[in-house]
């Protein structure tokens, strides 16, 4: 059975986040292009794989894996060699763990909050993000012990995370944007290979 991962792709997609995952990670893959414009994504042989229509989505030996952070993860446990995650027993797993689902439970819907003027609620405790500001500063704290968010070690929580916070700066987040502590991680990120073979793809 084929190593190869099929990558159902478009750059202007979350689906970026995986495709520098791929390269950081060494993993063969084929890029599908899914044209956003044209209703690919929605076609029935796509909804077939992901019934939600979204990208990413991967197809690994036969098994369909969607959700971002889930495809990372994926990535990271299935090719080892790559060191992009601690393996079972090392105690920076629960870390790698902490941050990587911080990024899908809290950074994402903050983000969007933040960015589409949504009114925050009055009990913090019935969003599991907290707030805005709380997230914010929960990732300066990490940050500011660096370079990445499990101290010496690159990650793929770094992939992730690192991701949404170049999103966020680039389009002005209020708290990110002009802040040294993301612009240097931001730009710890870009330097990266992989980071430079994906540039603007």
């Amino acid at each position: 059975m084929s190593d190869e991962i099929v990558f159902y792709h478009n750059p202007r997609s979350r689906s970026q986040m995986v495709h520098l995952m791929l390269e950081e990670a060494g993993a063969p893959y084929r890029i599908v292009p899914i044209d956003l414009d044209k209703g690919e994504h929605k076609t029935p042989s796509f909804l077939a794989l992901n019934p939600m229509g979204k990208l990413p989505t991967i197809v690994h030996r036969d098994v369909v894996v969607t959700e971002t952070a889930a495809i990372i993860a994926y990535i990271a446990d299935t090719f080892p060699a790559a060191g992009l995650a601690p393996p079972m027993g090392d105690a920076l797993r629960g870390a790698y763990y902490r941050w990587l689902f911080f990024g899908a439970g809290c950074v994402e819907p903050a983000l969007l909050d933040r960015m589409m003027n949504r009114p925050e609620v009055e009990r913090k405790s019935a969003v599991g993000w907290g707030s805005y500001d709380e997230v914010v500063a929960a990732l300066e704290k990490a940050l500011a012990q660096g370079p990445w968010l499990l101290g010496d070690r690159f990650s793929a929580a770094d992939v992730y995370v690192g991701s949404q916070i170049r999103f966020a700066i680039m389009f002005g987040a209020a708290g990110f944007k002009g802040k040294t502590v993301f612009d240097d991680y931001v730009a710890r990120l870009s330097a990266r290979p992989a980071a430079q073979r994906t540039a603007g793809g």
